[in-house]
């Protein structure tokens, strides 16, 4: 190999034994555990040319040398390619996910999963609205002046609403009301629903067109043109493991994920990539996220991206097996809520 193929094995060396160990790793130790098929003063020298294109830095006055951020982006752009998980791995993944009983469900064992495979804080965004097909629309009377409107789309995901009539209303026409909602609606992505949504009132019959604007209303304003962005975060304790990883800045880092909306960003950068999006370190917009990595990708079907998942942790990350299990997970979430 040439000088650059073998400071890239020197550097894989470094990330490897730093990932396991969290310790400054030396030539000494390199030499020792690494079949790099060179003599030590050669591995000080590469290590001193690594050091000073920016990739691995000294902490403090041992011997030693750590990945910087520049070292982690290196290595994780020159993976070729995702290793995959082992079968007894990836029949786990989806038996697992396979006996969830609702969406609910689906998003929680996903994220329980992922936390567990990567033992970092793991994130599941919920499809988002914008995304789903109608599916069905039930209108249930709560009392003859209040209706509960209940909308299921393609993915599974159920959002109830409430509607004041500021009237009554017999059964008859709450049958009335939800024969047209599903003729307006269903088998229609969100977008398309709301335009059709909105003509309705126009198009009913005097004794109904009060009612019909007021549960029009409800539903473009509240399920339409502001999708509620839903996500479930699991693994939390996995971060306070590794406190020495967040110095002065864990609790900025476990606020930033209180909040969501950072995560949600991230997330989003992540659906519209293909592939398994890695941000590491400074490369993090939100700044009490840049002692961090973030690992995701979106999950869907049938070429529609339906939402985004990933993992949060340090920059100390075993990338490889992180970026196969987010990629696997996400694979079977898309295929189990396609066969829903």
């Amino acid at each position: 190999m040439n000088a650059d193929e073998r400071r890239f094995e020197v550097l894989r060396a470094i990330v490897a034994d730093y990932v396991s160990t969290n310790e400054p790793v030396g030539s000494k130790t390199l030499v020792e555990q690494h079949n790099l098929g060179v003599s030590s003063a050669t591995v000080r020298n590469d290590m001193a040319v690594l050091e000073e294109e920016g990739l691995i830095a000294q902490p403090h006055t041992s011997a030693g040398r750590i990945p910087t951020d520049h070292g982690y982006r290196t290595f994780v752009d020159r993976l070729h390619e995702i290793k995959p998980l082992t079968s007894p791995e990836r029949r786990a993944i989806h038996a697992f996910l396979e006996g969830a009983l609702d969406l609910d469900d689906v998003m929680r064992r996903s994220v329980r999963l992922l936390a567990q495979l990567t033992q970092q804080v793991a994130v599941v965004q919920y499809p988002t609205l914008t995304q789903s097909t109608v599916r069905h629309v039930e209108v249930v009377t709560i009392t003859p002046a209040r209706l509960m409107l209940v909308l299921i789309t393609d993915t599974g995901r159920v959002d109830q609403r409430m509607v004041d009539l500021g009237d009554v209303i017999g059964e008859e026409d709450v049958s009335r009301l939800r024969t047209v909602l599903n003729s307006a609606m269903a088998e229609k992505r969100l977008a398309d629903a709301s335009a059709s949504v909105a003509e309705l009132p126009e198009q009913a019959p005097p004794e109904l067109r009060e009612t019909m604007s007021r549960v029009c209303a409800v539903l473009i304003e509240t399920l339409v043109e502001h999708p509620d962005e839903r996500m479930v975060l699991g693994g939390t304790p996995n971060l306070t493991r590794n406190v020495a990883d967040f110095p002065g800045s864990l609790r900025q880092v476990l606020e930033a994920l209180e909040e969501q909306v950072v995560v949600l960003r991230l997330l989003a950068a992540a659906r519209d990539s293909e592939g398994v999006t890695v941000r590491i370190g400074m490369e993090n917009e939100a700044e009490e996220m840049q002692t961090t990595s973030v690992v995701s990708t979106g999950y869907g079907s049938h070429g529609t991206v339906l939402g985004g998942m990933g993992v949060v942790g340090p920059t100390r990350m075993d990338y490889p097996g992180t970026m196969a299990a987010v990629r696997a997970v996400a694979s079977y979430v898309g295929e189990i809520l396609a066969g829903r």
